[in-house]
């Protein structure tokens, strides 16, 4: 989470010190990439980080094991001799982060190329001899109860086993998707064919995996990993960004970027245009339609890059570059014909990112709906996006409509601008502090609203899940703390309570690529606090109001990263807390009530259970058993999805300034109008209706005094 304003002016100094010190102590030879990102990192990590782990033998016991572990995930690709031959550098790590020669990057880099090419040709063998689908046996899919096979002969097994489960996967759905026929229908095809077909589409994919590990990524881009481990490992949002990541990182925060103005999208291995946007490069040139393949990018009259084996987003951000710079598309059109497009970036921007609004009728009351998918900021331009704004001026269109209430959805809101949630809450509150910061020196500070205008005082509910974090779980804390409206959602939050800011790397005139640029740290600097002194770190928000959430057992919070700093809590804020007229355990009970009986929130809960149970990771590889197990899962979603289908639905509509503005844009209008759609076929925005029709009935905001 970006901050403008909470960076003291210390950390700016001693980053440019030690900045300075890296061009004047310099390397007997000049120092190659991995060397100068090695140094400027370490240092900065110990520098500036706001709860650095000392970089030891403990520390490089650490990231050997977990960079061994992020190149092979599943265990099936280094041999257990492979990693104890690499036990010599297990303690070396740290002493190459301070300066020593770099061995390990290296050496494991050479025997993860010998092991795939070594895959690479034993895979198509394993395909090509058919799978006995009526042996009973099962695959365990979680790594941390795997261990790398002692030897080839367990290593091929092991690739036996993952093989037959994929297969087994896409067999299983082409028999679910044959049901649908009748055996005299032309597509009805024999359990044969059929399971040729699935081992077909697996080879695709292993084909392109391997093809792409093996020549599409290249050393430059595992190193990049190594550094992500070793930040990572510091805590999970102390990130390294390479130059084009970071541009990437850049786009998503400001919610534009420079392109053509076409998405893409992956057809079974081809990448294809999905979308075109009117007015921009793509569409202009008239030489573009969707359905055509992309083969290479190139930029300029550079050399093109061939896309076989690349995934969608690396696609992308061959793409995307600055604005004015040509790009160059290789294109297979639909008739087989190949062409090649050139084009000049122009903005693109992703305004589908941005806060909408839309207004919930029920009888005679309104209730203003607002979306924020993110806390979004353009800090490179004056006039740019700014999410605080663009709230401020849904709640103005709002009111405007004589609204009752106002629902803020968060949920799924990863985060962004500090500078901005605190803003957003202070269209809430008259005024007084909203979040607490500490430095890596333990020195508070208090974010304060100075703002005494409310911009809206009526009944507010807050909506968030388990992926609201961040900004999000600080507008929510903020909003529970004073007591200005009821938070609804999962039993809790993400658990994000830390404050990232980027610091780029020092560029080297000894390097020619990216002009020499090495990258960038989004480096954990402070720790928030809430106002009644908690953090939110690891515990998240619990909200006023819990409702059933079908992925409640699935480990993604942050507290099921063991890298992640720990929970504590400071001095609580001097603050006077605005109450509503509402009974707030009358208001939750009323909830409790409906949702009890609600068949749908039922459904919800036991398909929770059934989730925690498949999380476990062990499936049968028998044809009929798993398919027995997939039909549990699968009749569970179906409950839900039919219950959904039979619930109340909503009046929701779109303002009529929206579609005013959209008028122009058939595509965004259409967009828009099946985003209203959603949200009345919503059981979860429907009880956080109901929830505020409950407190419109009292609802008259009083200062305790």
């Amino acid at each position: 989470m970006l901050s403008k304003r909470s960076l003291p002016i210390v950390i700016i100094l001693v980053i440019a010190g030690f900045l300075v010190a890296l061009n004047s102590s310099g390397f007997g030879n000049p120092p190659d990439r991995f060397q100068l990102i090695f140094k400027q990192v370490t240092e900065m990590l110990e520098a500036v980080h706001y709860s650095p782990k000392t970089i030891n033998d403990d520390f490089s016991k650490n990231i050997f094991k977990q960079y061994l572990e992020s190149l092979d995930p599943d265990k099936n690709i280094f041999l257990y001799n492979d990693i104890k031959e690499l036990k010599k550098y297990e303690l070396t790590i740290d002493d190459e982060l301070h300066g020593a020669s770099i061995q390990f990057f290296h050496a494991v880099d050479a025997i993860f190329i010998k092991r795939t090419k070594e895959l690479n040709l034993l895979y198509p063998s394993l395909l090509n001899q058919p799978f006995d689908f009526n042996a009973s046996e099962t695959i365990v899919l979680d790594p941390d109860k795997l261990d790398y096979p002692k030897n080839e002969l367990a290593r091929k097994e092991a690739w036996r086993k993952k093989l037959k489960f994929m297969t087994l996967e896409r067999f299983s759905d082409l028999l679910d998707q044959r049901a649908q026929l009748k055996k005299d229908d032309s597509l009805y095809k024999s359990d044969l064919v059929l399971e040729r077909e699935a081992s077909s589409k697996v080879n695709q994919i292993i084909t392109r995996n391997f093809d792409r590990l093996i020549n599409k990524i290249k050393p430059d881009e595992r190193f990049d990993m190594l550094v992500n481990v070793i930040t990572n490992y510091m805590d999970p949002h102390t990130t390294f960004f390479p130059p084009i990541e970071k541009r990437s990182f850049d786009e998503q925060m400001s919610g534009r970027f420079y392109g053509i103005g076409a998405s893409l999208k992956n057809d079974e291995g081809a990448i294809r245009i999905a979308m075109l946007v009117a007015g921009l490069p793509a569409w202009k040139s008239q030489q573009i339609a969707v359905g055509d393949q992309v083969l290479k990018v190139a930029q300029g009259e550079g050399e093109p890059t061939d896309l076989a084996g690349y995934e969608t987003e690396e696609a992308v951000k061959l793409i995307r570059g600055k604005k004015g710079t040509e790009v160059r598309l290789t294109l297979k059109k639909v008739d087989g014909s190949i062409k090649v497009v050139s084009m000049i970036r122009d903005e693109v921007v992703l305004d589908e990112t941005y806060a909408k609004s839309a207004i919930i009728k029920e009888g005679d009351k309104k209730i203003g709906y607002i979306f924020l998918p993110e806390f979004y900021a353009d800090w490179e331009r004056p006039n740019g996006p700014k999410c605080a704004q663009d709230v401020a001026k849904e709640i103005l269109k709002l009111k405007q409509q004589n609204i009752d209430g106002i629902i803020m959805d968060l949920r799924n809101n990863g985060g962004g601008s500090l500078y901005d949630v605190v803003q957003m809450v202070g269209f809430f509150i008259p005024e007084g502090p909203i979040v607490q910061v500490k430095d890596r020196d333990g020195n508070p500070s208090v974010l304060r609203d100075r703002d005494k205008t409310v911009l809206y005082d009526g009944p507010l509910t807050v909506m968030v899940n388990e992926f609201s974090a961040s900004a999000s779980e600080i507008f929510a804390a903020a909003i529970q703390d004073y007591g200005r409206g009821v938070v609804i959602g999962s039993t809790s939050t993400y658990g994000k309570g830390t404050v990232q800011r980027n610091i780029g790397l020092e560029s080297s005139a000894v390097l020619t690529d990216d002009n020499g640029e090495l990258g960038t740290i989004k480096l954990t600097l402070q720790k928030f606090y809430r106002i009644n002194g908690g953090s939110t770190q690891l515990k998240g928000v619990t909200p006023n109001i819990i409702l059933p959430d079908q992925y409640e057992s699935l480990k993604y919070r942050e507290k099921d990263n063991p890298n992640a700093l720990p929970w504590d809590e400071i001095q609580k804020a001097f603050y006077t807390a605005v109450s509503a007229d509402f009974n707030m355990d009358n208001v939750k009970q009323k909830s409790f009530n409906r949702v009890s009986v609600n068949p749908t929130f039922n459904a919800i809960q036991e398909s929770s259970v059934l989730m925690e149970k498949a999380n476990e990771k062990v499936f049968s590889l028998q044809l009929a058993k798993y398919r027995a197990e997939q039909k549990v899962l699968r009749d569970a979603f179906k409950k839900i999805d039919e219950m959904n289908k039979a619930a109340k639905v909503l009046e929701v509509a779109m303002l009529d300034s929206d579609k005013e503005k959209l008028s122009a844009d058939n595509d965004k209008l259409e967009r828009r109008k099946q985003w209203v759609a959603n949200i009345a076929k919503d059981i979860y925005i429907n009880e956080t209706c109901q929830v505020i029709f409950d407190m419109i009935r009292q609802d008259t905001l009083v200062i305790n005094q």
